[in-house]
């Protein structure tokens, strides 16, 4: 009678099957070791830090002494402060104009610097040059463009017959206005590097038979470019959205919230009572607030893209 082995019966001898968990164990190990280092950063900056924003929404914690606990006082607090009733409209004000004009004005960049053109890599290089330039740098231009008195933008607008043109910065009406351009000509030029890379993503065989069926410009338009670029622009939707929510640096670096408070904005509200008036509990209840807006708006982006693409 024959003598099976251990390999015939269809199992591995021990030695191969521990230098197979051996083999697996060093490809978990090589794997853990690309991913911790990130994972450890995420988990010490932002999950900790977010862990402990939630805990302190519900404390009187001014950084002296201990935080007490005082449930929901913060955010009832919240809903009878005019400020910050008076932050949202502004931030959503700020929005509903920053969202719509900087993705017409990135989209149409991207399209014009599409075509091969002369010198196409330096338009591009120059639309995208403000993304990258200091928040304050932009800001002290920008503030010396708007100047009421002596601004080349009002001397511009005298100058074709507008008699008596805006403050801007100096104005309640006009200041968030001023901002909402400036942060438009700020963004534009990121924004405008999404779309073109999602317009090398059309085949140019959909412009092609469109063309052939007589389609003109705006039909190819309508009707191929913007239903290839759904995806692009539901990613630069939630993106701008977020950002536009969270606006700070450049409403503080221009106008610091004023003239009065109409340009004060959530994020500002945040910073003014967590570091200027030391109210760290207060300041976290706001930036819950915040968060759950993001996420609450976020959320119904992603719901009507869904919808959108059955």
């Amino acid at each position: 009678m024959a003598t099976i082995t251990a390999t015939e019966a269809g199992t591995a001898p021990p030695p191969a099957r521990r230098r197979r968990s051996k083999l697996r164990l060093r490809n978990t190990l090589i794997g853990w070791s690309f991913i911790l280092p990130n994972f450890i950063g995420f988990g010490v900056l932002t999950l900790v830090p977010i862990v402990i924003l939630f805990y302190m929404a519900f404390t009187n914690w001014n950084v002296f002494g201990k935080a007490d606990f005082i449930g929901l006082a913060n955010f009832t607090r919240l809903m009878g402060d005019g400020s910050f009733r008076i932050s949202v409209v502004n931030t959503l004000y700020y929005s509903v104009m920053h969202i719509p004009l900087t993705i017409v004005v990135s989209l149409g960049l991207a399209l014009l610097l599409n075509n091969k053109l002369r010198g196409v890599a330096f338009f591009r290089t120059a639309a995208f040059f403000p993304y990258i330039t200091s928040i304050v740098a932009i800001a002290v231009v920008w503030n010396l463009l708007f100047s009421p008195e002596y601004g080349p933008i009002n001397e511009f607008l005298k100058f074709i017959g507008i008699q008596n043109p805006p403050g801007w910065l100096t104005s309640p009406e006009w200041a968030m206005p001023a901002v909402v351009i400036v942060s438009t000509w700020r963004d534009m030029g990121y924004y405008m590097i999404l779309f073109l890379a999602g317009l090398q993503t059309v085949p140019r065989e959909l412009h092609e038979a469109a063309r052939m069926d007589g389609a003109n410009t705006w039909q190819r338009f309508t009707n191929v470019t913007l239903p290839s670029l759904r995806p692009t622009m539901f990613f630069v939707t939630v993106m701008l959205t977020i950002n536009s929510f969270k606006i700070f640096d450049l409403i503080l670096v221009m106008t610091d919230g004023g003239p009065g408070q109409s340009t004060l904005v959530m994020s500002q509200f945040i910073y003014r009572k967590g570091f200027e008036e030391s109210q760290f509990g207060y300041a976290s209840a706001a930036a819950v607030a915040l968060f759950f807006m993001c996420i609450i708006v976020t959320i119904i982006q992603f719901l009507w893209n869904k919808r959108g693409n059955k």
